[in-house]
């Protein structure tokens, strides 16, 4: 097979790839915020209560004031809280 040849096939290849791979980008990715499950240090964002403003910044395991944003429908099955439902639940601060 000559260098030209194979050039044009494995650009084939490649786009092949890339055609194939595309329907899995256009899944459908929705999150949503889940508090009371994070680990200390694997917060997402700030905290309903305010005493940091950072990912991985939480100083206790399950603080009901921090979240993690997991795929939409499962929070509920970790036992997770919707942001109305952790203020109202009396979070302690971390």
């Amino acid at each position: 097979m000559n260098q030209r040849a194979m050039i044009s096939a494995a650009a084939t290849s490649l786009m092949s790839l890339a055609l194939l791979s595309t329907p899995a980008l256009a899944q459908d990715t929705a999150k949503e915020k889940c508090y009371g499950i994070a680990k200390a240090g694997q917060n997402d964002c700030a905290n309903l209560s305010g005493t940091h403003s950072c990912a991985g910044q939480s100083k206790v395991d399950m603080g009901k004031d921090e979240w993690k944003y997991v795929a939409k429908g499962t929070c509920k099955t970790m036992k997770g809280m919707t942001a109305d439902e952790a203020k109202m639940s009396g979070m302690k601060k971390s």
